[in-house]
């Protein structure tokens, strides 16, 4: 899914994956949300609202079931941050 990063109250990013109806909104706090059941005429007011935070506090928060996760950091894979946080653990231990 592609995100379109944004600066809206607390809105970092946000993203549609039409064909799964699945918007995911991601917060300046790291954490995001997968709605489903989103359609697309709600992605396209949103994407395209003046005002994204007061659009998705109105008319998505509390309309439509979310699932929280979190933003994964950009730049690394999962693989090269498991590795990092594998050997961080023995570089803080002989600290």
């Amino acid at each position: 899914m592609e995100m379109k990063k944004i600066n809206a109250g607390k809105l970092r990013a946000i993203g549609y994956d039409p064909r799964e109806r699945l918007l995911r909104v991601e917060f300046d706090d790291g954490s995001a949300i997968d709605y489903s059941g989103v359609g697309a005429e709600v992605w396209r007011r949103l994407s395209t609202s003046g005002s994204a935070w007061s659009y998705y506090r109105d008319n998505i928060e509390e309309e439509f079931t979310g699932r929280r996760g979190s933003v994964r950091p950009q730049g690394k894979s999962q693989t090269s941050q498991a590795l990092h946080d594998l050997f961080k653990a023995d570089d803080d231990a002989g600290a």
